[in-house]
């Protein structure tokens, strides 16, 4: 019976061990993979701005930082613009010139990369002693300030080779643009609305592109919709300063955020109906349709969502909804294009009753 008892109680610990081992097997992170993936294998890819930055050669990352590549948000906001008054200028029941919205894409690559050279240049003993832009190419010291500069001439060089595809007008009235690109940087240093004179500078394209389709500008439509583009643009420029006010007030620069403070809320949703007022009288002077106007509606619809849902002391909530005004822009030239030709339908109901007679 005794030598039983012993026989079962080791078969007991051997399973116990069993177990045991087991368990601590299950609660081991996984292998990892060989190297040598299997045959089929394929890793996912990622398209994203910031990833063909990284992927791209090391001694070019500096400069592709330097023109914001890895952060295409404010090239939308630039291009932007220039689609809406391109799309506003299209014949009637006409889609927008593809042709020229590729040009102004390449333009809008290269003077937003321009600008952010410009604006690097000048701000580079600010940016080290600000978090968010210590790692900035100047201010990290990857390139030389000699070196950025042969970089901006590189890239103000083919920018006016895409200038100079366009006609005369269109070629002085983009050039005239050159000193707001220039001084928009030092702006900050002496007002407490440099977001005004990046509103100026970011939508001249409202102006350009209806100018590069039409040979000259319609004041009546050009001018609210260049007015429109500056209030949104204070917007979400005011939005986005609100990441950077604390260390703005250390060092001594100024913006709309600072000037603005808890009352920023009630500003933006003035500019916000100063830009929608703006849009409509743009509309109404080149006899947009339904469409257009219920784009006009839908942007309202965002920008307030985005004001009501604001937290002024949170960057991360301040860099999200700075994010989002790329669909504000998308929305309105959406409600442009389809709007344009919703022109032909009406034009087809005038005529039918005429060849009906």
């Amino acid at each position: 019976m005794a030598a039983l008892l012993a026989t079962l109680c080791r078969r007991a610990c051997g399973l116990r061990a069993v177990r045991l081992h087991l368990a601590a097997s299950a609660a081991l992170p996984p292998l990892r993979r060989p190297r040598s993936e299997p045959a089929g294998f394929l890793r996912p890819l990622s398209f994203s701005a910031a990833e063909l930055v990284r992927a791209a050669p090391g001694a070019l990352q500096p400069y592709l930082r330097l023109m914001r590549l890895h952060q295409p948000a404010g090239t939308w906001l630039l291009y932007l613009p220039c689609t809406w008054s391109i799309g506003l200028a299209a014949e009637p029941g006409c889609l927008p010139d593809w042709h020229m919205l590729s040009l102004f894409g390449v333009g809008a690559v290269l003077m937003r990369g321009a600008g952010c050279t410009i604006n690097d240049m000048w701000d580079r003993d600010y940016d080290k002693k600000v978090v968010r832009t210590a790692s900035r190419p100047l201010a990290a010291g990857d390139i030389s300030t000699f070196q950025s500069f042969v970089f901006l001439g590189g890239q103000l060089s083919l920018a006016l080779c895409v200038l100079l595809c366009l006609n005369y007008y269109s070629i002085v009235l983009g050039a005239a643009s050159l000193s707001l690109v220039i001084t928009y940087p030092l702006m900050k240093r002496i007002t407490y609305w440099p977001q005004l004179v990046l509103g100026l500078t970011f939508n001249w394209g409202a102006l350009l592109g209806w100018s590069a389709i039409k040979g000259s500008c319609e004041w009546s439509v050009c001018l609210p919709l260049y007015l429109a583009g500056v209030m949104w643009t204070l917007v979400y420029d005011t939005i986005y300063a609100h990441q950077d006010k604390r260390d703005d007030i250390i060092i001594g620069v100024k913006s709309t955020a600072l000037h603005f403070k808890e009352a920023t809320k009630q500003w933006l949703s003035g500019f916000s109906l100063a830009m929608l007022l703006s849009l409509c009288v743009s509309g109404m002077n080149c006899n947009q349709t339904f469409p257009y106007y219920s784009a006009v509606a839908a942007v309202g619809a965002h920008l307030a969502h985005q004001i009501y849902t604001l937290d002024i002391d949170k960057p991360e909530d301040c860099w999200k909804k700075f994010a989002s005004n790329r669909t504000v822009g998308v929305l309105l030239f959406t409600g442009i294009v389809l709007g344009n030709l919703w022109k032909k339908k009406d034009s087809k109901k005038v005529e039918e009753p005429l060849e009906n007679r």
